[in-house]
């Protein structure tokens, strides 16, 4: 079920059922040129709403998507839009405690940005510390390693980072392909300096076009295996 499609009526008696409660989190930065700038939203509540048909969609409340997530890296560039943990943390926090509110005491953080890992697991600390009968989780594509390990085929430009390249245009062409132009995919694999890891380096200063890694060879199929296993581990992981 999705909230925002139901009307008071509806949302209180699926609450009532004691339903399982998904938000996804997502950003708006850019991804190249053969990505949207939504493009983590759309990953968000995309492996939001597969887990849900994997649970049960009677058993699952997927919230509307956040869009706007912590991107430092690239705030620079024009279109992405740029929060601070600062605000972010207290902002999810509160969405799982209205939900707490309203009854729900099984919550999930679906992000798909690995920017706002941090913001997310400050939000969880918090909404467990003041309502510890609610049982919490979050997830950064759980599993995905080992997947992308066996199907993907190019080398990753940093042992940390990868953006808008093989793995998560794949992802892209599983869940909304009719959001890519593989026609303006590109491989690019920047020089990072020698101290990249140990200072702050905005991304921006290393290319034009935001992308880190190879999008040319992404495939249907490999996003497919990579999204798959992470909704299965999801779905185990919460019981």
């Amino acid at each position: 079920m999705l909230l925002g499609e139901l009307n008071q009526e509806s949302a209180a008696a699926a609450i009532q059922k004691g339903v399982t409660a998904l938000l996804p989190i997502g950003a708006t930065e850019v991804h190249g040129n053969h990505l949207p700038l939504g493009t983590d939203s759309y990953l968000a509540q995309g492996v939001a709403e597969k887990v849900a048909q994997k649970l049960g969609a009677e058993q699952v409340l997927v919230l509307p998507c956040v869009p706007y997530g912590q991107v430092w890296s690239l705030r620079a560039a024009p279109g992405t839009v740029d929060i601070p943990d600062a605000v972010l943390v207290p902002y999810l926090t509160h969405i799982a405690l209205s939900m707490y509110r309203a009854g729900v005491r099984r919550f999930a953080f679906i992000n798909a940005h690995v920017g706002n890992c941090p913001a997310v697991k400050a939000a969880m600390r918090q909404v467990y510390a003041q309502c510890p009968d609610m049982k919490v989780f979050s997830f950064t594509y759980p599993g995905a390693e080992e997947a992308i390990a066996r199907v993907c085929t190019s080398r990753r430009p940093h042992k940390a980072y990868f953006h808008a390249c093989e793995i998560e245009t794949s992802y892209m062409l599983y869940l909304c392909p009719e959001r890519v132009d593989m026609s303006k995919a590109i491989c690019q694999y920047p020089e990072f300096p020698p101290d990249f890891d140990v200072t702050p380096w905005p991304w921006t200063d290393l290319m034009d076009v935001a992308v880190l890694g190879d999008a040319t060879v992404a495939t249907t199929e490999k996003g497919q295996a990579i999204i798959d296993a992470v909704v299965d581990n999801i779905v185990r992981l919460m019981g």
